[in-house]
């Protein structure tokens, strides 16, 4: 016999949860474990022979094969028959809940125990699935369809209620198709006050003690009857709305005797008192289940019920009551919620300055302050269009501003502020602190954090698939860092806090902590906000930080930024904390002056500190300290964005402002794999079609984000690994327009990039072979011939006599500069110069630009000087060599003529260059560039010739003769200078 148990007391949800699962697993049969609720009785005594139940006293436990168990996951909640749980032949023990808050303790093999609002769905979804995946039976019966309709709609307040989910309204709509009667749905659902409870209703209403706490209102009630009164859950539902509580105890007490054996609790006396108490609330923070626990109640956090016995009832009610006021949390205070610093005009400040100030700032109104800085009265938008529009935008703002104004404290609370608003529609209040501005609330402020309470209590961070999100992100932070960085922040925090401040780790560290699959998270930067006022000094509050935090770590170097008040901690190779920068900011704000200008910043709340970064997924932040630590701030949805893997920006001029975010957007999306939302998308190309940045570069001589700002991004494009795919996309973006007008990336630029890319990896591999081969203590083999054994032997002698060979030959090839040569390089007689890849790569497409505007670009971009030569002089060495390649015959030829370029120079004529002369070049790097005289000039000296000018024509004819095959050892170049350059 296979068995589906309800809880005592059943009600809809358990009855049809149970309903299901009979559809699902044929011959299965249902017992109500301990009574069940009065409108789920009087449905059963109409519909009780349309569904398999059973009577707990006729079932033979020895025949029981499985178990399950529906809306309860613990054994008190089902009666005697949870001593069927201990049967050792049971082949299964299966468990199907919603309450996510109950200890599960029972030996279950199965479990499925998630976040919707009723068991139901849970069963309904698995009956769904079945239909759409099976041949099987396709259509419930309308009376089952009925009841679990009846369970999702009753457990969920016909989808009303905040525990109600997505998934119960989808299978609520499943279940209408499958042909659930809504008559019979509407009939029990909402069930009429019977003639008792309506007396019970002025009962409750006459004697109902409450209390205000924090801003919310607490009220319990004692009601006494002679025996169980059905449908106290309702009349616990209907008081809560007439008397708009927050929270509601409910008790009623009663006798009960022998024969009232469909009641929760089987009686071991004749008669005793018994107490039932309904809980309900709508505090966020509460737990109406953990608080009725003790006493074997149950339920949800928001809605629950307990039935004890032979106790106090009163001191119990009042005893739960005092817990329940416990368990509500300390409303935000207006300190929390304000924005501050607080924008600020004098009443003298004319309406056109006044409508200046609102467009830099973006904000919607300004507080008015007098000469001794007391508000005198506010000013919005609209009263400034207003006055625009009639023409007094020379006129005093005092004449226009609301100076009668509702005002609160730092420590007025949050429900509080919310009534203010409401009852007086103002829609922004100043908070004052001993007659001085200090912060304002909008209606924006209490909204969000109202939405991100209601998000906090439901869980629906927890939701996202991709960043699961725990309650408290202190948690996932601690447990990823190491104990070294923990301190450090905490030490951090607490400094902060004894300062009046507030800290918050923000941006990519945040992020990336969201983001991590693993286990540990290497942070090597991160970045601090400290949202409080300047101290001491000018300097800021973020500074003031790190300097208190660099007397406990004085190995940590500090450095000062007080123009844009930051300051950074660095550790280079610590013990403890490797290479580590830690940047400390005073929470600010900025305006750029004009298109692509530097910022200038000012002091602000961290709101306004996130708000000017780039993208939402980096505008993110996470408190550190008291209170609230560990929250997550989400002003801008980037979880979501993190959940749907999109790169967004935060508002519609971001790129006007800063077109280096172009390429940190492109940047961001192909390292983490997401994509450029559409409208962030179009942002880019608008703004790259407006040609603004032009305009600006001509009308103010520079854009400063086009230089070193832009240049620090290409060169974290350009040396990452997915370079190729970020640069694509640069292109079809057309964002190479950034570093010239006229710069796409089209088929020939993309050739000469992967032929530059080729070239790289062959110079890469050839150091690394060099390096093996030293490493393992083999010597390096000519490109013609070999060194002989004598000659080691020699150089090394040298060597140990203090290498005044080496010296020698740097001060002989000193004396030789390459004459005639475009691209002298002093001490080497070849050229050959390491550069980055990624500046060999930003100079290839530099070069890929008209002659003309190539060393403009490479000194806008602050490239370094002999790059900005190189790429001055690249078009001149181009047609020298495409003038003189076609006329060396000889190797020797040929190397005597590139020998006078740099490698960098080289690379670039030659992606540049026709087939020919490629080839050319590339036999020259590959097989002669690295080939030397037998002799240098100490060998020349030590065979008895002065130094001089011959010098040079002696070592080159030399080094002709080797290339071109003519020489082979050290011996017989000496017979080759004897010959060539005979002594007198």
């Amino acid at each position: 016999m296979d068995l589906v148990l309800c809880h005592t007391t059943a009600d809809f949800d358990a009855l049809g949860a149970a309903v299901g699962l009979c559809v699902l697993r044929p011959g299965s049969r249902i017992v109500l474990t301990g009574g069940c609720h009065p409108t789920v009785r009087d449905f059963l005594a109409l519909h009780r022979d349309e569904y398999p139940l059973i009577e707990r006293r006729s079932v033979n436990p020895q025949q029981i094969r499985s178990i399950t168990i529906v809306d309860a996951s613990q054994r008190d909640r089902l009666g005697k028959a949870a001593e069927w749980l201990d049967l050792p032949h049971l082949s299964e023990i299966a468990v199907f809940d919603h309450h996510l808050q109950a200890d599960l303790d029972i030996p279950a093999t199965v479990t499925q125990i998630e976040a919707v609002g009723a068991t139901t769905t849970l069963i309904v979804e698995k009956l769904k699935n079945q239909a759409e995946n099976s041949d099987t039976r396709s259509r419930l019966l309308p009376s089952e369809a009925t009841v679990m309709a009846l369970g999702i709609h009753v457990d969920t307040g016909s989808l009303t209620f905040e525990g109600a989910t997505a998934r119960d309204a989808m299978a609520l709509a499943w279940l209408m198709e499958q042909g659930a009667s809504l008559r019979v749905i509407a009939e029990y659902v909402e069930p009429g006050f019977s003639p008792q409870l309506q007396d019970l209703l002025r009962e409750a209403l006459n004697n109902l003690r409450s209390e205000t706490l924090h801003g919310y209102s607490v009220a319990w009630v004692l009601l006494s009857t002679e025996s169980y009164v059905p449908g106290l859950s309702s009349l616990a539902s209907r008081l809560l709305d007439l008397t708009e509580t927050d929270a509601l105890l409910l008790g009623n007490v009663y006798k009960f005797g022998e024969n009232d054996n469909n009641r929760n609790i089987d009686p071991e006396s004749p008669v005793s008192n018994r107490l039932t108490i309904i809980g309900r609330s709508r505090i966020e923070g509460t737990n109406l289940s953990e608080l009725f626990k003790p006493f074997g109640g149950g339920g949800h956090a928001r809605a629950a019920s307990l039935a004890t016995r032979d106790v106090d009832p009163l001191l119990t009610l009042n005893q739960l009551a005092e817990e329940l006021k416990a368990q509500i949390p300390h409303p935000p205070t207006a300190r929390e919620l304000m924005s501050s610093p607080v924008r600020s005009i004098r009443p003298e400040t004319s309406v056109g300055e006044a409508h200046r100030i609102l467009l830099r700032y973006g904000h919607s109104g300004l507080s008015v302050v007098d000469a001794g800085d007391r508000l005198a009265g506010i000013i919005s938008r609209r009263d400034i269009d207003i006055a625009l529009h009639h023409g007094f935008s020379h006129a005093p703002v005092k004449g226009y501003m609301t100076p009668q104004l509702k005002t609160i404290a730092p420590d007025t609370l949050l429900p509080e502020i919310e009534s203010l608003m409401v009852t007086y529609d103002i829609g922004r209040l100043p908070v004052l602190e001993n007659g001085q501005l200090v912060g304002i609330v909008t209606r924006t402020d209490v909204l969000r954090e109202l939405h991100q309470q209601k998000a906090r209590d439901r869980g629906s961070s927890a939701e996202l698939s991709y960043c699961a999100v725990p309650e408290s992100v202190e948690q996932l932070l601690r447990s990823r860092i190491s104990p070294e960085l923990w301190q450090l922040l905490s030490i951090a925090a607490n400094l902060a806090q004894n300062s009046g401040w507030q800290l918050y780790i923000v941006g990519g560290a945040v992020r990336d902590l969201l983001l991590a699959t693993d286990d540990t998270l290497a942070l090597t930067d991160i970045d601090l906000v400290v949202d409080g006022k300047c101290g001491s000094d000018d300097s800021g509050a973020g500074v003031e930080l790190a300097s208190s935090l660099q007397k406990l770590y004085p190995e940590a170097r500090l450095d000062v930024h007080g123009q844009f008040q930051t300051a950074a901690l660095l550790w280079h190779k610590d013990s403890a904390f490797g290479s580590l920068w830690v940047d400390i900011a005073t929470a600010r704000t900025e305006f750029y002056p004009y298109p692509a200008a530097n910022p200038e910043v000012e002091a602000s709340s961290i709101r306004q500190d996130l708000y000017r970064r780039d993208f939402t997924i980096n505008a993110l932040a996470v408190r550190l300290g008291i209170p609230r630590s560990g929250e997550l701030l989400d002003f801008f949805c980037g979880l979501l964005d993190l959940e749907s893997k999109q790169i967004r920006v935060l508002h519609a001029n971001s790129f006007i402002e800063d077109p280096t975010r172009i390429y940190r957007a492109v940047r961001f999306a192909v390292r983490l794999g997401f994509e450029i939302e559409p409208q962030t998308e179009g942002y880019i190309r608008n703004a790259l079609a407006s040609g603004i940045y032009y305009r600006i570069q001509g009308e103010n001589g520079r854009a400063p984000a086009l230089e070193t700002r832009l240049k620090s991004e290409l060169k974290y494009i350009l040396q990452a690994p997915y370079w190729k795919v970020a640069l694509q996309m640069l292109g079809d973006l057309q964002a190479l327009r950034c570093i010239h007008p006229s710069l796409e990336l089209d088929r020939e630029l993309w050739r000469q990039l992967r032929l530059l890319d080729r070239c790289l990896n062959g110079r890469r591999r050839k150091k690394e072979e060099g390096r093996r081969k030293k490493e393992e203590g083999s010597s390096a083999t000519d490109a013609v011939t070999d060194v002989t054994d004598a000659r080691k032997k020699e150089e090394g002698r040298r060597k140990k006599e203090g290498g005044r060979d080496k010296k020698e030959e740097g001060r002989d090839n000193s004396l030789f500069p390459i004459p005639n040569s475009p691209f002298p390089i002093p001490n080497s007689p070849f050229p050959i110069i390491n550069i980055p890849d990624w500046q060999m790569r930003l100079e290839v497409l530099i070069a890929y630009l008209a002659p003309e505007y190539r060393g403009k670009v490479a000194a806008n971009l602050q490239l370094p000087a002999d790059s900005i030569k190189r790429l001055e002089v690249l078009e001149a060495g181009k047609n020298q060599l495409a003038e003189n390649l076609p006329k060396c015959e000889l190797p020797s030829q040929l190397v005597l003529l590139l020998r006078n370029y740099e490698l960098p120079v080289l690379i670039a004529i030659t992606l540049q260059s026709p087939r020919s002369a490629r080839r050319q070049i590339w036999e020259y790097l590959t097989k002669w560039a690295n080939v030397e005289s037998p002799l240098n000039g100490n060998d020349l000296k030590a065979l008895g010739y002065k130094p001089g000018p011959g010098f040079k024509r002696m070592l080159d004819d030399l080094l002709a003769a080797r290339v071109d095959g003519d020489l082979g050892d050290r011996a017989a170049a000496i017979s080759f200078l004897a010959q060539r350059y005979p002594q007198t």
